[in-house]
């Protein structure tokens, strides 16, 4: 293992929500000197006293190779203003959701500094995004950007009486995660900064990062779409019913995890799998791997992500480490993010190259007609991306080396 000091590392962390927040004590905790922005739109409930209070990690931490780290990590700076939290720092980590990283990046780019690294977290297709803004502003900037599938833990803010207590609880820390650079040329320098970031020492405690094969391997690994997205839409009665007919149930208990996958569910989010991998290998980029039989349990795969290899929790078993994970509405991201950001992006990614994609379809047209959104009209599309104009070998030429052939308007 490379020897850490991380205390040398000023991490700056955008996004003051349950991931933001999580990273940012993580990193403090760790021995970062950290800085922790939020948007003054946002910054006046997110950010409300943490200068006070800190935030304290509690939780679970459930991983395979039981590291654990709690206690209240006080930053060294809480700001709404991003030049100060972004000046100077070696490491920026964006941790907010997909359908704000524009506005975040609007701000950012004004600010980077040559030689800085940027972590997405988890990517969404931000790294794209990113690099569209750096190409139309600041070109000549000399930045490392990159992103990972997911959070290094699955976390969610604790509130008592309906009043944030500035806690974050960890129901488990992962132990590897799958991360890209933009272009991959970057990608040794992307990964290796993970030794300095206090946020990732599960993982590199645990197995290690693992390389994608380009951003797009990122988006594809992604588990939120496959997981969320059929589980959410499939058992919209269940998510619905309980704790209201179902008697005896206490609705603040429900997870899709617990009490919406079975062996039915299972076969579609498989199916789903099954497109995604089909996409990934027809445009030659690739995606993590799961044999057929992790998506038979509870756990399904998420399981691999915190306990390895070989974990299940059977569908005859209760699965407690979910519980009162939600989602509690189809309003939800589960729904409202995963649908119109990556099965979206996978959409129109077999719309370009060739690919039939019926179950991702069907899962944004049940989804839409859920929530009373078109996610077809809404929804993420690869001209946002600024790839919708690049052939299979032009794609592959900026994703690995950042080649990228300019739009031809004339």
């Amino acid at each position: 293992m490379v020897a850490q000091n991380l205390s040398e590392y000023t991490i700056a962390v955008l996004g003051a929500g349950a991931v933001g927040r999580s990273v940012a004590a993580d990193c403090q905790l760790a021995g970062n000197h950290v800085r922790l922005f939020d948007l003054p739109e946002f910054a006046k409930e997110s950010l409300k006293d943490i200068d006070k209070t800190g935030i304290e990690i509690q939780g679970f931490e459930y991983n395979r190779y039981n590291f654990k780290r709690s206690g209240i990590a006080k930053f060294d700076l809480v700001s709404d203003d991003l030049k100060e939290v972004v000046a100077g720092a070696q490491i920026i980590l964006v941790a907010v959701p997909s359908v704000g990283h524009n506005a975040f990046f609007e701000q950012l780019v004004p600010l980077l500094e040559d030689g800085q690294i940027i972590h997405i977290i988890p990517d969404n297709f931000g790294s794209l995004r990113l690099r569209k803004q750096l190409r139309e502003k600041r070109p000549e900037l000399n930045v490392i950007i990159g992103g990972w599938s997911s959070a290094p833990y699955g976390t969610r803010i604790v509130k008592e009486a309906g009043i944030d207590t500035k806690r974050v609880f960890f129901r488990y820390r992962a132990i590897s995660l799958r991360g890209a650079a933009l272009p991959s040329t970057d990608q040794d320098k992307f990964l290796e900064s993970t030794q300095h970031i206090g946020c990732f020492d599960s993982i590199t405690f645990g197995d290690g990062p693992v390389g994608g094969k380009t951003v797009l391997d990122i988006g594809f690994s992604n588990v939120n779409p496959t997981l969320h997205c059929p589980g959410t839409v499939l058992g919209a009665a269940v998510m619905e019913n309980y704790g209201r007919v179902f008697g005896g149930n206490d609705k603040s208990d429900f997870s899709i995890y617990s009490h919406v996958y079975t062996e039915s569910v299972s076969e579609v989010q498989y199916a789903f799998y099954q497109e995604e991998i089909k996409l990934a290998e027809t445009i030659g980029v690739d995606i993590a791997r799961y044999p057929k039989k992790t998506f038979f349990s509870r756990s399904n795969i998420l399981g691999p992500e915190y306990m390895g290899d070989g974990a299940e929790a059977p569908f005859d078993d209760q699965f407690p480490m979910a519980f009162g994970t939600g989602p509690f509405s189809i309003h939800d991201r589960y729904v409202t993010e995963d649908i119109p950001v990556g099965c979206h992006v996978y959409h129109e990614l077999g719309q370009k190259f060739g690919v039939a994609t019926p179950v991702i379809d069907s899962i944004i047209t049940l989804g839409s007609a859920m929530v009373g959104t078109d996610f077809y009209q809404t929804g993420v599309t690869l001209d946002e991306l600024d790839i919708a104009h690049l052939n299979k070998d032009e794609l592959l030429d900026y994703l690995i080396n950042g080649n990228f052939k300019e739009k031809n308007n004339g």
